[in-house]
């Protein structure tokens, strides 16, 4: 089953630009999952376990890295058309 989520990090930093950009970048070392990023949010889609083992893999590595930070998520069963605009 494929999963889509959608992730913001908020890092609690002088300097929040520099995790997310971190978070971001490893992020894209996950060949299996499809990544899409904006102004407001990052957009993740793959393999349901294998999204899910993702973040919570790389919420732990930014909140040891960075320390505190606010990660706000939404799921959805299925591949959505991350390319979609209106």
């Amino acid at each position: 089953m494929k999963l889509t989520a959608e992730i913001s990090m908020y890092p609690l930093h002088e300097n929040y630009i520099e995790p997310i950009r971190w978070f971001i970048g490893r992020l894209d070392s996950y060949p299996g999952i499809t990544r899409r990023t904006n102004a407001m949010a990052t957009q993740v889609q793959g393999d349901y376990q294998e999204v899910m083992t993702m973040l919570a893999t790389e919420m732990q590595a930014a909140h040891e890295q960075f320390g505190k930070a606010v990660f706000v998520c939404k799921f959805i069963g299925g591949a959505l058309d991350l390319s979609h605009s209106e």
